[in-house]
């Protein structure tokens, strides 16, 4: 189901990935996020001053909200939030399957990990915030304006936003080759 070295087949929103991190130097803030590993974009996040149950469920509503997943697949590490009924009755309820990690593997979720190293690294280590508000919006401009601009090396150096635009573009492509050239029924596609 997931990419193997960058390449393969994963569909679009088929795999989801969260991670947590306690951003130190952002008020003591911690930071949840889910990742689409299609296009590697931030699809859901939160920051709140603990680690409780209503974080996970805050940035799978986002993300749900965002995306409007059918049957994806969303992994996490064994903590407690993941394991509540609330996280598992939200899941049912929005068609999104949960799986989770082995214990202490720390290669298990290495995408996530590696956006939170460019974060701290761009963003959290150049700077200090005093105020929480301060370190929401920072955390909000490197998500929706900077890093879906950065270049990745699993998507061949491309952004993700160029990324999902041409493979929606070679997407649509397919189809009306497909309407041309096989069954003869015309799909709905609606042009990128």
């Amino acid at each position: 189901m997931e990419r193997t070295a960058g390449h393969g087949s994963c569909r679009s929103q088929g795999v989801w990935r969260t991670g947590r991190s306690e951003a130190r130097r952002a008020s003591h803030l911690d930071l949840t996020v889910v990742l689409d590993v299609w296009s590697r974009r931030i699809v859901g996040w939160a920051m709140a001053t603990h680690l409780r149950t209503e974080l996970v469920l805050d940035v799978l509503d986002m993300a749900i909200e965002q995306r409007r997943p059918n049957n994806v697949f969303h992994h996490s590490d064994q903590g407690c939030q993941y394991t509540s009924l609330a996280f598992g009755l939200r899941c049912r309820e929005a068609n999104v399957r949960p799986f989770m990690g082995s214990v202490g593997d720390c290669y298990d979720n290495a995408m996530c990990e590696s956006f939170f190293a460019t974060l701290e690294c761009d963003l959290l280590a150049r700077r200090r915030f005093r105020p929480q508000a301060e370190a929401r919006m920072a955390v909000f401009h490197f998500i929706h304006g900077w890093y879906p601009h950065r270049q990745h090396s699993a998507l061949g150096q491309l952004c993700q936003s160029i990324m999902t635009c041409s493979m929606r573009r070679k997407l649509v492509q397919e189809l009306r080759s497909e309407t041309v050239h096989g069954s003869g029924t015309t799909p709905i596609v609606s042009s990128p």
